[in-house]
């Protein structure tokens, strides 16, 4: 099983991704996605369940539906690299992101609760990733009818999780 997993190429992953993937730092992505986990739970240290249901503007998120759309997509993505790595022929469905922030309920749970669900997706990713072969990793597969590889599928899920962490820290955090 490969120890790192090298930086797609622009072809590897749909164009409308592309604006996430430049905002990943060099290096490798399983260390950047563990060390993600660890600055998410960072950041909420001190955040209380009511602060966590503000938002910054009428019609945004709070910070507990952005964390619960880290959730979703952690599953969706890690989902996609499964099916595309066990060369599933079928494209993958796209879903509404606010559709399903608006059916989470994620503002009448505990923020614990929710940070506790995060990692724990995160962890079972993580193991997925990593037992994958270089084989796999190479295969691609259609999401929303879009090429994608399964390289492609985990840097666009922790550059994703950055822009969401970039607003969570610019947006939300320097409040108050």
């Amino acid at each position: 099983m490969p120890t790192t997993i090298n930086r797609p190429t622009a072809e590897e992953y749909p164009d409308v991704y592309q604006k996430y993937v430049t905002l990943l730092p060099e290096g490798d992505v399983l260390y950047l996605l563990e060390k993600q986990a660890v600055d998410l739970r960072y950041m909420f240290k001190n955040i209380s369940d009511e602060r966590a249901e503000e938002t910054y503007a009428e019609g945004k998120w709070t910070m507990k539906e952005v964390l619960q759309h880290l959730i979703d997509s952690e599953r969706i993505f890690g989902y996609r690299a499964l099916c595309i790595s066990r060369l599933e022929e079928a494209s993958l469905p796209g879903w509404d992101e606010n559709k399903y922030v608006y059916n989470s309920l994620a503002n009448i749970r505990p923020l614990e609760a929710i940070l506790d669900e995060y990692e724990l997706t995160r962890r079972s990713n993580m193991a997925m990733f990593r037992s994958l072969t270089s084989d796999m990793l190479n295969n691609y597969g259609l999401t929303n009818g879009r090429p994608i590889s399964v390289r492609g599928v985990i840097h666009v899920m922790a550059a994703h999780e950055l822009h969401h962490m970039l607003i969570l820290q610019d947006r939300y955090l320097k409040r108050k």
